[in-house]
């Protein structure tokens, strides 16, 4: 009477990581994600080392993860692998009050955003 397993979200040849809580708004997220969409594991790296923007580091991170990931649990060759999807989302947003002038109050609102990373290998190479 045990209850069946859920059947995997991916295919054989993907693994995947995610990052629910990136203190950064989604559009400036999404930038960096459409940075790394479709290169390779070693170009994406790379340019992730060299780019500016602060949640990089994050970024960069996350996609380690992803490979060890895919290295760890499906046993998928590191040098074949690519980025198949980065896609970002809307995560809670923190509702906070700055006092102004004559007794008023102003919203000032702080985005999170989420970041999901799938990786894999080419159909090709297989």
């Amino acid at each position: 009477m045990s209850k069946k397993a859920n059947p995997r979200r991916f295919a054989d040849n993907e693994a995947s990581a995610s990052l629910k809580s990136l203190r950064i708004s989604p559009q400036k997220l999404n930038i960096i994600a459409s940075m790394i969409r479709g290169k390779s594991i070693e170009k994406a790296l790379k340019d992730l080392m060299m780019c500016r923007k602060r949640a990089a580091k994050d970024v960069q991170k996350l996609l380690l993860s992803a490979i060890a990931n895919a290295e760890t649990n499906h046993g998928l060759d590191v040098d074949e692998l690519f980025i198949r999807e980065a896609y970002v989302g809307k995560s809670i947003t923190m509702k906070r009050f700055m006092a102004r002038a004559r007794g008023r109050g102003s919203r000032i609102i702080k985005p999170f955003s989420r970041i999901n990373i799938i990786v894999g290998i080419s159909e090709g190479a297989v």
